[in-house]
């Protein structure tokens, strides 16, 4: 049962639980990593045999396999997935930036070219469940930031196919690649290349602890998202909220992991006992009921404050990658929220809009990174690159002051430089 704890009695870092799991798997996902950067294609197929019990002919899904995945999807889930897309790309579309350009100045140009990257990979988890909405949420903006290849691990199931959901999505997101792989084998191929699947500048995507692992292994040779943790969800409720709705939208999270953390924020204790009510109720109904058990029980709290701008300042110290306000006039409170993945306003808004429809990304910061990162954008899959342009006499004008700077770093050589051209004239 979800516990109830007056504010004060558990220190906000520890309201939610970001312990991460214990099994030390750094030297696993090492050996993986090197199987896969000597042996390339042969290995990734013996790993995939391994632990996904596939014995592939070809590591790649073939237009043939796409066309009886899209022949198997219902119309009307495909008219869902459009639906989705589309919001998303509304959305995202907002974060495209322009390069620009400076030239107020006789003699001196200067800019920022906005560049994508040449080919982002996106790892897609399979297993216990398939998450086509990640396509969406991660190839839509690499799209929109105009990267020539997206190239897609997922991992196949015994018949060496993939979830006809999946393909659905990755074909209305416009992924280029489809590699059948998970794990730790999937991130070495996206991140060394092999025969068959080419190497990838930036790699997104959410996954277990060995994907997770792998991530952190091979960042600085490619760039990554995030190190993503278990799902988190926050819910600031005042008095007047209907219990059976927030029971709902905190077992909603409970139910993707055993790690899952869920915590509900109130400055009502009637509400707070009518919910943990409501969760017991509730709770069997789940297909999933065994795993979101284990979250609320183990990591499922339920805080009374004095306040809601008590509520409000909890959930800022905890930074909670999802984070309701279940409140009258809740854009009264959204300026005093400084940290949080995504945000969701009023009593209509269950976070599961943000994971499938409404259209802002669901690939958040966890673990309290919301105090300093951000949420997947377009941005994680674009570059900058700065030019200068200076004539000569624009250069004239700036070199005495350009050595003066430099002397004063003790960089003589700096000096000498930025005066060599005007002394040729002399």
């Amino acid at each position: 049962m979800i516990r109830i704890l007056k504010i004060g009695k558990v220190p906000a870092e520890e309201i939610f639980s970001r312990s991460m799991p214990t099994v030390n798997v750094a030297e696993t996902v090492a050996e993986i990593l090197r199987d896969v950067r000597t042996g390339g294609d042969a290995a990734l197929m013996a790993y995939t045999e391994k632990f996904d019990g596939a014995k592939l002919e070809s590591l790649l899904v073939s237009e043939q396999e796409m066309e009886e995945a899209l022949a198997r999807i219902e119309p009307e889930f495909m008219r869902v997935l459009e639906r989705a897309a589309a919001n998303i790309r509304k959305f995202h579309s907002r974060q495209v930036r322009p390069s620009f350009l400076i030239n107020d100045e006789d003699g001196i140009v200067m800019g920022q070219k906005v560049i994508p990257v040449d080919r982002a990979g996106l790892y897609v988890p399979g297993g216990t469940a398939a998450y086509p909405s990640t396509v969406l949420m991660d190839a839509i903006p690499a799209k929109l930031a105009g990267v020539p290849q997206v190239v897609m691990t997922t991992p196949p199931d015994r018949d060496g196919k993939i979830n006809p959901a999946i393909l659905a999505a990755a074909s209305v997101a416009g992924v280029n690649l489809i590699v059948k792989a998970g794990g730790a084998q999937a991130i070495s191929a996206m991140a060394y290349g092999t025969e068959s699947v080419p190497k990838v500048d930036k790699i997104v995507g959410p996954g277990n602890a060995f994907v997770a692992e792998a991530k952190r292994q091979v960042y600085g040779l490619v760039s990554i998202d995030m190190i993503a943790g278990p799902s988190e969800i926050l819910v600031v409720a005042d008095g007047k909220s209907n219990p059976r709705h927030l029971a709902a939208d905190l077992l909603s999270q409970a139910e993707h992991d055993r790690m899952a953390s869920v915590v509900l924020v109130t400055d009502s204790e009637a509400l707070a006992e009518a919910v943990q009510r409501e969760i017991e109720r509730q709770l069997p109904l789940l297909e999933r009921a065994e795993i979101a058990r284990t979250s609320i029980d183990n990591q499922g709290k339920i805080i009374v404050t004095e306040s809601l701008r008590q509520a409000i300042e909890a959930a800022n110290e905890i930074a909670p990658e999802h984070l309701e306000l279940c409140v009258d006039n809740p854009f009264d409170y959204l300026d005093a929220i400084r940290h949080a993945g995504s945000v969701f306003l009023g009593r209509n808004c269950p976070e599961a809009l943000g994971d499938y429809l409404a259209g802002p990304n669901h690939t958040l910061p966890t673990q309290g990174t919301a105090r300093f990162s951000s949420p997947l954008s377009v941005d994680d899959f674009v570059k900058k690159t700065q030019f200068t342009y200076f004539t000569r006499d624009a250069l004239n004008r700036a070199a005495e002051d350009v050595a003066l700077f430099a002397r004063k770093e003790g960089l003589t050589g700096h000096a000498r430089s930025a005066l060599s051209r005007r002394e040729e004239e002399g």
